[in-house]
């Protein structure tokens, strides 16, 4: 199906300023990541950036940016911005993809627009693993996502949901069979009609406490449809070790 691919990429990073230009064997990050997106089948990449330094760079290997504004507080903000600008219809399908994976799957890409066109009542999808580690389960870096019937998201959270009252009683230290727990997995299809409206809407007090952006649309009444992938999806970077492993991966050491 037809889809667009938007990659967020500001210069400025708490843990690793200018990562979006670290090399990674003779390419930039963000150019590795576009390389991906391409491979997906995305009609169009277009690298979202506020930074004329990400931007050259990225146009130097054929890519597209379009320089957005500095002051957004999410990536969602910057990618409403660019679909305004480009002036995309309504149900135009634009997909996520973070600056700082360049391992992504492309067919993780793929299925995430394909889910969407799936799912006609949901205006966002995205996508999730089982978690099969207890440990993840209460890792607050570790957002858990519930589902319904159809796979529509019913809330994403930091804390461990759903809670096995009475099996972690017993024995808190494992997962029972067949008890539905997922790991939300950070990509985004989204309508643009969504897009259009989300700088409009206002943040709910459980975005702000469990600092995950995605329970504002649910909070506003959108509905999120969740795609099950088997496995988890590739590290991204997010520390200087990361980016020191991510070098050596390329550089095929």
């Amino acid at each position: 199906m037809e889809f667009l691919v938007v990659i967020p990429a500001r210069f400025a990073s708490t843990r690793l300023p200018g990562k979006a230009l670290a090399d990674l064997a003779g390419k930039p990050m963000v150019v590795r990541v576009a390389d991906q997106a391409k491979a997906s089948g995305a009609r169009e990449i277009v690298v979202a950036t506020d930074d004329q330094r990400i931007a050259a760079e990225v146009e130097r290997f054929g890519y597209t940016a379009v320089m957005t504004r500095s002051d957004h507080a999410t990536g969602t903000d910057r990618i409403a911005e660019v679909a305004s600008l480009r002036g995309w219809a309504d149900e135009q399908i634009v997909v996520n993809v973070q600056g700082d994976e360049p391992r992504i799957d492309p067919d993780l890409i793929r299925d995430t627009a394909a889910h969407l066109g799936k799912h006609p009542i949901a205006s966002i999808s995205t996508a999730c693993h089982p978690i099969r580690d207890p440990a993840h389960l209460t890792d607050t870096n570790v957002v858990k996502v519930v589902l319904d019937k159809e796979g529509l998201a019913l809330y994403f959270s930091r804390a461990p949901i759903p809670w096995a009252r009475d099996a972690f009683a017993v024995n808190p230290g494992s997962l029972p069979d067949a008890l539905p727990v997922y790991r939300h997995v950070g990509i985004y299809a989204y309508r643009c009609s969504f897009l259009k409206a989300y700088p409009h809407l206002p943040a709910p007090a459980m975005e702000r406490f469990e600092a995950l952006e995605q329970l504002r649309a649910l909070w506003h009444g959108y509905r999120i449809a969740v795609g099950i992938s088997p496995h988890a999806p590739a590290v991204g970077v997010d520390t200087p070790a990361d980016l020191e492993a991510m070098r050596r991966t390329f550089a095929g050491i």
